[in-house]
């Protein structure tokens, strides 16, 4: 299944065609203003991993005495090229940005002016992916599933693209199995066992990630003492490969909110693999992937849009949606922007229902989660509140022992099946 939706997710080419459409109109807006400025592609777009709903980085790179965000932005404005509503100047944040929508396909943009690490991350990114084949399967299904939550978006606290990215590539990096660099690696596995890890067992008080150099944990209390005095390494902190001074998850103030997220995963699909999940009333209509991650219908009808105006005869011909990958209405979220199940769905676990945030006009964030308790080892178990199960469920410790045995043979053969 993580395959089927991996294939339905993946960019298309009439999207980046009408992606590319995107950024020549805004190129030709800023080459109106400076013929000599430079603009490049950089994030997801220039990666390919991209959600159909992810937004355009770009940076400008020139000569100016100040930043002229405001001088583009009035500029975007009159051309009509954003939509009025939607731009937005953040001239206070770490790295300056115009925010906007496209006044005509509504994808999103970011601009900034003369960073070059965006740039650079683009490439490193990419050598990541040649040697670790299953990385992009692993990053789309984790980018859909945090944007389902509105757990996605740095600027309210989410974790963005890159951070999620080097956690994957930590995670890979440190992996027990040789055979993580294998492209046929059971990708089901993988899946659980990093949500196991960073929803249960990584201790973000006392560590955080370091990539370079084959990766490794490193301990906050060293960081800090190489720090500014009055500094000290965020919560969820990991240093930028390209920049060992830059801690790539300083804005994510929402990560114990991510972590119980991943917790969450973890025991859904912990259940789904486990021998009584074929006890399930649901067991034979729904996937196991599906448990936790669904395609809106806004989303589809999106794409298909964009296939009409931009694909080529012949694609229009076939259906989109040609895995089957299951579409839900928005209204079939709960409070946490879990997936609701079925009403005989009696084994399915849920998070509990808390007060929230409205981070979008359509979904919520989950409730925070208790802060992992110390410890000196740099992936102790963190004291979190078990989530509710019904009384016919085993408890999480009871799957944990089952799915050390039988995980990997089940899930092969459920991915297959479902």
């Amino acid at each position: 299944m993580i395959n089927d939706f991996y294939e339905y997710i993946s960019p298309r080419p009439e999207e980046e065609k009408m992606r590319l459409e995107v950024v020549d109109r805004i190129k030709g807006v800023i080459h109106d203003l400076w013929p000599s400025a430079e603009v490049q592609v950089f994030g997801s777009f220039s990666t390919g991993l991209y959600l159909p709903t992810s937004d355009i980085d770009l940076v400008v790179f020139g000569k100016w005495e100040t930043l002229p965000l405001w001088t583009l932005e009035e500029a975007l404005r009159k051309r009509n090229v954003a939509d009025e509503n939607s731009i937005k100047v953040l001239d206070k944040a770490t790295v300056p940005i115009i925010k906007l929508t496209d006044s005509f396909t509504e994808v999103k943009v970011d601009i900034s002016f003369n960073v070059k690490s965006g740039v650079k991350a683009a490439r490193l990114i990419k050598e990541f992916k040649e040697k670790y084949p299953v990385l992009p399967y692993l990053v789309l299904v984790l980018k859909q599933f945090l944007l389902q939550r509105d757990l996605n978006e740095v600027f309210t606290g989410g974790i963005g693209s890159y951070s999620l990215f080097l956690m994957a590539v930590s995670f890979l990096q440190l992996h027990y199995r040789e055979d993580v660099c294998n492209p046929n690696i059971n990708i089901g596995v993988l899946l659980i066992e990093f949500f196991e890890l960073y929803g249960r067992h990584f201790n973000y008080l006392k560590t955080g990630i370091r990539i370079k150099d084959g990766g490794c944990y490193v301990a906050k209390d060293e960081v800090q003492k190489n720090m500014m005095d009055g500094y000290r390494p965020s919560m969820l902190y990991i240093e930028d490969p390209l920049q060992p001074d830059n801690d790539v998850g300083r804005s994510s103030y929402g990560a114990m909110q991510v972590k119980q997220a991943f917790d969450y995963a973890y025991v859904v699909l912990s259940h789904a693999v486990s021998p009584i999940a074929k006890h399930y009333p649901n067991n034979e209509t729904e996937s196991i992937l599906g448990r936790i991650i669904r395609v809106t219908q806004e989303v589809d009808e999106y794409r298909e849009w964009i296939r009409k105006n931009w694909g080529s005869p012949s694609q229009n011909d076939l259906p989109l949606n040609r895995n089957d990958v299951a579409l839900f209405e928005s209204q079939q979220l709960d409070e946490c922007n879990n997936n609701v199940p079925n009403d005989d769905d009696d084994d399915v676990v849920v998070l509990p229902s808390a007060p929230h945030s409205k981070t979008s006009s359509n979904s919520s964030s989950p409730s925070p989660s208790l802060r992992s308790s110390p410890s000196s080892s740099p992936l102790s178990p963190s004291s979190t509140t078990s989530t509710s199960t019904s009384s016919d469920a085993v408890s999480p410790a009871e799957t944990h022992t089952a799915l050390k045995y039988c995980i990997s043979a089940f899930f092969s053969v459920a991915l297959e099946v479902s």
